[in-house]
């Protein structure tokens, strides 16, 4: 396998030039610096597009050899499956945002059946607890529309702030589009220094593949389990849950993010099941309890297994990560961690 990944890693015009120890512990503190930049400024969702549309290119192109003969052939095929690509993650989340839009109004949705919950809590919790939460949906509705007058400001920069990543989003696939068609088309011989960066580029573009795309395969696993359940199990029983689609889709998205994503999942569906009975949220609970096992195993056997790492080294990581740099932080740490590790084992480090 690895043999296979330094080959295409060295037709794609990766070169080897000899170089001075001081060359590469030159390129180990420029990368260093870039990526820690890329978090600063708030670039992280475009180098996560470019590296995903990268992957995604050499992933298939060695697929287009069957149909696609001769360089001209190949540049066509390889610039028709850039666009396409680019199209479909482009579609892709026009049609997530669709899909959670319509399932029954969403996070609108989910203030309602909060408001529910609250209500009925307050006739089963001790005095001293209901005393800190709001008399009734009236109540809570207003708690809500005092805090979106507070915080206009900050709502407002959110939503630029949502248009700008957005932007980043795009200029990342565009990014990542061209370097995969350039790497792929034109290989050529480069300097000490340059061929240092590229090493460095290519570990990090290879740990993102470990991470993201076994993520992805955990993250669809899991999925699926709470699919059956909340889609299968639960109506069979006569249970019919509200924001199943909703929960189902947020299980997915949040599920790219080791551990934690599990953790985030769960309390929703779990809040959504205290809203129909005490019975059903423990149900509810059981059932992911043995999901989150689950994804522990699959956490050890995949992505542990593809980096050397334990579920509690990369936990360690995402702590410290978004102690620096807030939720982009922890997006980051698992990508930055295997790229790290990568980097110290193939300097005989570890």
């Amino acid at each position: 396998m690895q043999a296979r990944i330094w080959r295409i890693h060295r037709q794609s015009g990766h070169r080897m030039n000899p170089s001075t120890p001081r060359v590469r512990i030159a390129s180990w503190l420029i990368a260093a610096t870039v990526l820690f930049l890329v978090v600063k400024f708030h670039l992280l969702p475009a180098l996560i597009a470019g590296l995903l549309v990268y992957e995604l290119v050499h992933l298939l192109a060695p697929k287009l050899e069957r149909v696609a003969t001769g360089p001209a052939a190949k540049r066509t095929a390889l610039v028709i499956l850039s666009v396409v690509i680019v199209g479909a993650l482009i579609a892709g989340g026009l049609l997530l945002a669709a899909l959670f839009r319509g399932d029954g109004g969403g996070f609108a949705t989910l203030g309602g059946r909060l408001a529910d919950i609250i209500e009925r809590a307050r006739s089963e919790m001790p005095a001293w607890a209901v005393q800190s939460l709001p008399d009734n949906a009236d109540a809570l509705k207003d708690a809500i529309v005092h805090w979106l007058r507070t915080h206009l400001g900050e709502l407002q920069l959110a939503g630029f702030e949502a248009i700008r990543s957005l932007a980043h989003i795009l200029v990342g696939l565009v990014v990542g589009a061209i370097l995969a068609l350039q790497t792929e088309l034109h290989p050529r011989q480069s300097g000490p220094l340059s061929s240092e960066l590229s090493e460095r580029a290519f570990r990090l573009a290879e740990s993102f593949r470990q991470i993201v795309f076994a993520q992805v395969r955990i993250s669809a696993i899991n999925t699926s389990f709470t699919a059956i359940y909340l889609a299968i199990v639960l109506p069979a029983a006569g249970i019919e849950l509200p924001l199943t689609k909703t929960m189902i889709i947020i299980t997915f998205v949040v599920g790219l993010l080791p551990v934690i994503g599990n953790l985030i999942s769960n309390t929703l569906i779990v809040i959504v099941s205290l809203s129909y009975s005490h019975e059903v949220a423990f149900s509810s609970l059981a059932f992911l309890v043995v999901i989150h096992k689950l994804e522990y195993f699959l956490n050890a056997r995949i992505v542990g297994g593809r980096i050397a790492a334990r579920a509690w080294e990369l936990l360690i990581a995402m702590l410290m990560m978004e102690a620096l740099f807030g939720m982009a932080g922890l997006v980051a740490a698992p990508i930055y961690y295997a790229y790290l590790k990568n980097e110290l084992r193939c300097a005989a480090m570890i």
